[in-house]
């Protein structure tokens, strides 16, 4: 446990990462997750001397069971407006932060990076950006509960069990997947995944990222190797994209485990792994 005690609220987040000498940690969830998601992770962290932080994306409420009363508040959230939203909070810190995202979140750790804006990014099964052209079966069965239906651009989408179960808990046993279901799933916007679909399609797509841009620092991709909304395929045809940056580019890929690596019970390895990656570089 840290020394420092640790609070949800951004201000006071942002004040202790400026009142002192740790380095900032921005963890950016991704859809169906809430910041609370990276709760534990953000304990480990403190306690590894780090200065944690986790902003929501616009909007988000506080809990989940604010989030499922209130879905409209989570509707119509694009990509590009979140990339922005998290550079203007770290345009708050004193100093440059590492990056942490999983899924979509992993998207914008990577966006974030090209702008120059992190000091080491941790990118766990990251959403596709433009250029990665892989389309897995299992990523289009993951996306078709908002897919199928174009009034979805404008909506947050709930997932049934059953479509969690497949997209997020498929690694994990039935009592298991029904805990997390219940514990963090939320409606997310439908937005993100029609830009991700149409993104190699849209020389101004918002989930582009500056692979090449020389203030990116490293970076970490991280691929749970039974994943089915983000398999190995795009992970990896994101690295081998990202691998011709002048900054160091690695990729690791967590035996056994699904979408839900951030939060299941096997949460820790995976935090290990991204804290390790922070510790060599910043």
């Amino acid at each position: 446990m840290s020394d420092h005690p640790l609070s949800s609220n951004l201000d006071d987040q942002l004040a202790a990462a400026n009142a002192g000498d740790r380095t900032p940690v921005v963890f950016v969830h991704g859809l169906w997750l809430l910041p609370s998601s990276w709760n534990r992770w953000a304990e480990v962290f403190a306690a590894a001397g780090y200065a944690p932080l986790t902003p929501g994306w616009p909007d988000d409420p506080e809990t989940v069971a604010e989030a499922h009363a209130h879905p409209e508040a989570l509707a119509g959230k694009g990509v590009g407006e979140v990339a922005d939203h998290y550079g203007e909070v770290i345009a708050k810190l004193d100093r440059r932060p590492a990056v942490v995202g999983h899924s979509f979140g992993g998207l914008l750790a990577q966006i974030l990076a090209g702008r120059g804006l992190s000091a080491a990014t941790v990118a766990i099964d990251p959403a596709p950006f433009q250029g990665v052209l892989p389309l897995p079966v299992s990523s289009l069965r993951a996306a078709a509960p908002v897919l199928t239906n174009p009034a979805n651009l404008h909506r947050a989408v709930p997932l049934t069990y059953e479509q969690f179960r497949y997209s997020f808990a498929n690694a994990v046993d039935e009592e298991q997947a029904r805990r997390l279901y219940e514990t963090f799933c939320v409606p997310a916007p439908g937005r993100p995944l029609f830009q991700a679909a149409t993104a190699n399609f849209n020389p101004w797509a918002e989930t582009r990222v500056d692979t090449r841009d020389p203030g990116r620092g490293p970076l970490l991709i991280v691929s749970g190797e039974r994943d089915h909304t983000v398999p190995r395929a795009l992970s990896e045809a994101a690295y081998k994209k990202q691998r011709h940056n002048e900054g160091v580019t690695e990729f690791v890929e967590i035996p056994g485990r699904g979408h839900s690596l951030t939060i299941d019970d096997g949460w820790r390895e995976v935090c290990d792994t991204a804290l390790e990656f922070v510790r060599r570089f910043a």
